[in-house]
């Protein structure tokens, strides 16, 4: 396989695949919410939202109203959750853009009037509840009937048409305090008005809790993109590709050392291709000396520092490797294989970092095979 540049490859089959097995694990009447904030986690929101709505996505989620208004400017016209707290500089923008707010305060409710009266349409919004995440939202009944009081006073000018919580522990080995959450959740929502859409399962509650979590909607966060937190129950296929080409191969002799701080001596004469990828390119420093890549479909070890704009490789076990050939820093080369979760580990952090660093200096193209 040749590579011109560094490279993200998005696949949206593996997109639409993910919703379609994420569907089968949720009951039939339960919407599905695919969460598409930060860029879709560096996978490209407008993109990863259009592949999720065709499958069976009926919400989309965002954490901020800005992201919600780029999704509008690109034609998408699902109803959108913007999972962040309102802020006073946002309400126009959920206003103008017909985004679904989320509340927590009685100021949240009035901002949202302001803007409704200056759009002359209605907002939307759902109630944010603290069960235990510690975050956003509120945490007893006063807190949520205070916010009640607000909407209703706001008369048709702000609809608050859900509620929803975040478990805080539902990929732990121990589910009982998730459980507690869930039997806050319905103590929290017991007394709300009839007919809102009620929604808690994030992807781990999906595939570990349901019917009981299941509500209204659930959420689909990290397992969209194939990569889930807990053993999911089903197939999942990891969306993104990172390559980058080989520049540039030579053989080192024992002694001789490699990049920076010569952390990497060889024992042995040993081929060493450098691959045009580093921290700048957001590939994690913190995982020099530890991670490996793939190059024709085999595994090889990061050897040395990584640098800002170059990494280096031991391939003297892969024959024929040259300029131009590429490297697989994520996702699937032939038989081999490297997960975002594996890449996490090597560098000490989580997949969902691995999946957002990527700068702007990687190109990100999209396929639909």
């Amino acid at each position: 396989m040749r590579a011109d540049a560094n490279t993200r490859t998005v696949d949206l089959s593996a997109i639409r695949d993910n919703v379609r097995a994420m569907r089968r694990q949720v009951p039939a009447q339960t919407l599905l919410l695919a969460v598409v904030k930060a860029d879709a986690y560096g996978h490209g929101a407008a993109q990863v939202s259009r592949a999720a709505l065709q499958a069976g996505a009926a919400w989309l989620a965002v954490a901020r109203a800005e992201e919600g208004a780029q999704l509008r400017d690109a034609g998408i016209n699902a109803p959108i959750l913007v999972l962040g707290a309102l802020t006073e500089a946002e309400a126009p923008v959920i206003a103008e853009n017909r985004l679904t707010a989320t509340v927590c305060a009685p100021e949240h409710v009035r901002a949202l009037q302001q803007a409704a009266s200056r759009a002359g349409a209605p907002v939307s919004c759902h109630l944010k509840l603290d069960t235990g995440m510690g975050r956003i939202g509120v945490r007893t009944p006063a807190e949520a009937r205070a916010v009640l009081d607000a909407a209703a006073d706001c008369g048709s000018a702000v609809r608050l048409t859900g509620a929803y919580t975040h478990f805080a522990d539902a990929d732990g080995d121990d589910l009982s305090f998730t459980r507690e959450q869930l039997r806050r959740f319905r103590a929290l929502t017991e007394p709300l008005p009839q007919g809102l859409l009620l929604h808690c399962a994030n992807s781990a509650a999906i595939h570990r809790l349901m019917p009981e979590a299941a509500f209204g909607m659930v959420r689909m966060g990290i397992s969209l993109y194939g990569c889930p937190p807990v053993d999911p129950g089903c197939t999942l296929r990891p969306a993104m590709t990172w390559t980058a080409p080989v520049t540039q191969v030579k053989t080192i002799a024992p002694g001789d050392t490699v990049s920076y701080g010569r952390t990497f001596t060889a024992d042995a004469p040993t081929r060493v291709a450098t691959v045009a990828c580093g921290y700048g390119d957001g590939y994690h420093r913190a995982a020099s000396g530890r991670a490996m890549a793939m190059v024709h479909g085999r595994r090889v070890s990061v050897i040395g520092r990584i640098c800002m704009d170059q990494l280096m490789l031991d391939v003297t076990e892969v024959p024929d490797v040259r300029a131009g050939d590429a490297a697989t820093l994520l996702g699937r080369d032939g038989d081999a294989c490297i997960t975002a979760d594996e890449l996490a580990g090597w560098a000490g952090t989580i997949s969902y970092e691995i999946l957002l660093a990527a700068t702007e200096r990687v190109h990100r193209v999209w396929i639909d095979p």
